[in-house]
């Protein structure tokens, strides 16, 4: 299997599958000199670990990182960056009544069509775990970015139920299981994801990324656009099936004089009056915030019989068993957070690289 890596100057390859020993991954072009510790690492871990609420999977992954290169006396060395986290909590007899069926909704039958061969176990190597390596990645661009820069991530939407923007508080996404925004809403998603989750059954979401203080003139035309690098990392994400930067879709509804973002002088400065654009013009940021959302389609693993075919071509029906997200955009929104970071973290390289250090 090819393709496991992102990024161009700041490089992203992970490895690893969801029921094998360990997950891993190695971050390229990380500048030297910068501090950083294992500690600066687990934070965001630790926002993404299973196990935490009864709205996640219960697999008990305490995610503990380690730094293998790349950092000497607490600084990074400019050498390549490895970093491993162990599996610890594997249950692959879970799948042992599935692993010549196809579940519906996930790559099993799409890895058998490429590889003719595929690892059953959790899905392996199109697992979510997977992903507990980019946020680690993530930590790591974080340190490159300025520190003024802020990544922030939330749910606004579970399933068809959407927070009252009017209720927006990004202090309470740290404190209810869903980073949601919204003291209300966190409420009310509670017993509906409660009946979903005693059902069987799963539900979709909608994270937002908000990145503040991002420096102007990150991205370039017209084909390394900082918005087309952004979807495809966001996109990138397991169940994720849409991105939308800015306005998004919400922006063919509008009328031009409504949707541009109009601009005026203010103590020397362009202030933007508006930020349909989401903080990309011609795929080059203008200071303003840059905001991003993703769409997470309900979890494919529940206990709801679904038809299907097997490996030997025979149609059966599946049942998947073990631990699952009921919604797996909760967890998904640390990771998005990290993609976003990486993204920025890679352009702001390129940017120096081309431009030298004027923003």
């Amino acid at each position: 299997m090819s393709h496991n890596s992102f990024g161009h100057l700041f490089r992203v390859t992970t490895w690893g599958e969801s029921h094998g020993p360990a997950i891993g991954a190695v971050v390229d072009g990380c500048p030297p000199g910068i501090e950083l510790s294992e500690a600066d690492i687990q934070p965001f871990l630790d926002q993404r670990r299973p196990g935490q609420s009864r709205f996640t999977t219960q697999r008990q992954e305490p995610d503990q990182v380690r730094i293998l290169s790349g950092v000497y006396q607490g600084r990074t060395t400019g050498t390549p960056i490895a970093l491993h986290i162990e599996n610890t909590d594997q249950r692959s007899k879970d799948y042992a009544n599935i692993a010549e069926r196809y579940r519906p909704g996930h790559a099993d039958v799409a890895y058998d069509m490429k590889y003719g061969h595929r690892d059953p176990r959790g899905g392996g190597r199109s697992s979510a775990r997977e992903t507990a390596m980019r946020v680690a990645a993530g930590a790591v661009a974080r340190k490159i970015l300025p520190p003024e820069v802020i990544i922030r991530g939330a749910m606004v939407a579970l399933g068809p139920h959407e927070i009252a923007r009017a209720n927006w508080d990004w202090s309470q996404t740290s404190q209810n299981p869903f980073f949601c925004p919204d003291a209300k809403a966190a409420e009310s998603w509670a017993v509906i994801l409660d009946d979903i989750r005693k059902s069987g059954s799963s539900i979709g979401a909608v994270l937002e990324v908000v990145a503040e203080n991002v420096p102007p003139g990150l991205g370039a035309p017209l084909y390394a656009k900082l918005d087309a690098d952004l979807t495809s990392a966001l996109m990138s994400i397991n169940a994720v099936k849409a991105v939308e930067i800015g306005d998004g879709f919400k922006a063919a509804t509008l009328r031009g004089e409504d949707n541009a973002d109009e601009m005026r002088m203010e103590n020397g400065q362009i202030k933007f009056l508006s930020n349909h654009a989401g903080g990309i013009l011609g795929g080059i940021s203008t200071g303003q915030p840059v905001v991003a959302r993703f769409a997470v389609k309900p979890t494919s693993s529940i206990l709801i019989p679904k038809q299907s075919v097997s490996a030997d071509g025979e149609n059966v029906e599946v049942l998947t068993k073990g631990r699952h997200d009921p919604c797996v955009g909760i967890r998904a929104v640390p990771v998005g957070e990290a993609m976003v970071a990486c993204v920025l973290a890679d352009h702001l390289l390129r940017h120096r690289a081309q431009c030298g250090t004027r923003y």
